[in-house]
């Protein structure tokens, strides 16, 4: 049986997409004749509106902005791809990375004096309340501290805890129906899938804990040629407000002025890949949420980093696992990767190893004979995943967050070096 808050959030996803003349999207008469009248209820009086007439792209980005910060979040997971979307819709979903409209500046105002305790003007010298940028979760304001130093200060977005548990009691409901009626829902684990973005996205509402994850990868990159991360104010952080130095640097996703600016385009790709490969294969910890919002770069070609809400940690076996699938992937030793896999449990142990060996060549020698170039590994591990459900290989829950970053970066890398 359909909660009714989840049948209530179907029916406004179905007003919002009807709103924005993307109904086609998802085909509301497939469902069952009971839940397909529920959901029509209170849809009837949704008319054609401007919106439902801009272009494509731009009523993808409103629907997901309407719908909030889960879809949001999805949104921007898809801008880092453009080699896999039409140039129209990969434009408009770049806004999703900072340019979400805001919330009124004085809410803001009164959300800090709430957590903090004292008076802006207590606090700072100087408070700007037109937001420097507004996201899904937070936005971002100018400010100062008496003491002179120039700050930003992040705010929660009023009732985005509440909205974001009702998206995820349906993305659980869904996890149960797929549970439930698909054969194929045991490998793809979804119920523990949904489990682990549900601790991803609730971590990110508490920005102490993002300070604190902040703090941690900067004193892991203090002194670092290639990494820079903001000093975090702890005396004026708290749990849905944060006070961190202000810097500047060019957004990573204008390629253009970056090319003004003459940076080294080779030189910020790799240290973008050496750099998520130290979090990774050295620290454990690794930035997750690297959509070029995120991410500046200075005229030297060091990065700097924000926005540390969500961040990726690894076991020291899976951390094992992966490097060497990595390194026999590299060597073009197929059997290998192909033991790996089955040692490490991530397919069954009645594998047959010369059977997984033949498949994963097939789909990964043909790379080697092709320039960085004209290789995209989204498509390489697609056809991966198409392989692994041949051989019952299950979804990691604990890896999601790193497949997601690898392709992150390869996107950056691609638009920065290819």
């Amino acid at each position: 049986m359909i909660r009714p808050a989840t049948l209530r959030r179907l029916r406004h996803i179905r007003r919002v997409l009807l709103r924005h003349g993307l109904n086609e999207l998802i085909d509301f008469d497939q469902l069952s004749g009971p839940l397909r009248y529920l959901l029509k209820l209170g849809t009837a009086t949704v008319t054609v509106t401007e919106a439902s007439r801009a272009p494509r792209g731009a009523r993808i980005r409103g629907t997901l902005e309407d719908l909030g910060p889960i879809f949001v979040k999805f949104g921007q997971t898809l801008s880092t791809r453009r080699d896999l979307l039409p140039d129209d819709i990969a434009e408009e979903l770049v806004k999703l990375q900072d340019r979400v409209p805001p919330f009124p500046g004085s809410e803001a105002r009164h959300m800090v004096e709430h957590a903090l305790g004292k008076p802006v003007s207590e606090l700072f010298s100087k408070f700007d309340e037109t937001p420097l940028a507004s996201a899904s979760v937070a936005q971002v304001h100018t400010a100062e501290l008496h003491s002179g130093e120039a700050v930003v200060v992040k705010v929660l977005r009023p009732g985005i805890e509440e909205q974001i548990r009702t998206d995820l009691d349906l993305l659980f409901e869904l996890a149960r129906l797929v549970d439930r009626f698909w054969k194929g829902a045991k490998r793809l684990r979804p119920a523990e899938v949904v489990a682990e973005f549900e601790k991803t996205i609730l971590d990110e509402l508490d920005l102490v804990r993002e300070a604190a994850n902040a703090a941690e990868i900067r004193r892991r990159f203090e002194n670092s040629e290639m990494l820079y991360i903001p000093k975090v104010y702890f005396d004026y952080t708290r749990r849905d407000v944060m006070v961190m130095e202000r810097i500047s640097g060019i957004p990573i996703g204008d390629v253009d002025q970056l090319r003004r600016e003459g940076v080294n385009l080779k030189t910020l790709a790799e240290r973008g890949v050496e750099i998520f490969f130290t979090q990774v294969l050295r620290d454990s910890l690794f930035h997750a949420d690297m959509h070029p919002g995120n991410i500046f770069a200075t005229k030297d070609a060091r990065y700097i980093a924000v926005d540390f809400g969500i961040v990726g940690s690894i076991s020291h076996e899976d951390k094992h696992y992966i490097a060497e699938n990595f390194r026999a992937f590299f060597n073009r030793d197929y059997r290998r990767v192909a033991e790996m896999h089955i040692e490490s449990g991530w397919v069954p142990h009645d594998t047959r190893v010369m059977e997984f060996e033949a498949a994963i060549r097939a789909v990964c020698e043909p790379i080697f004979n092709k320039p960085l170039k004209d290789i995209s590994y989204g498509h390489l591990l697609l056809r991966l995943f198409q392989v692994a459900r041949r051989f019952d290989m299950e979804v990691q829950p604990q890896l999601v967050l790193l497949q997601k970053t690898l392709l992150n970066i390869e996107g950056l890398g691609r638009d920065l070096y290819p």
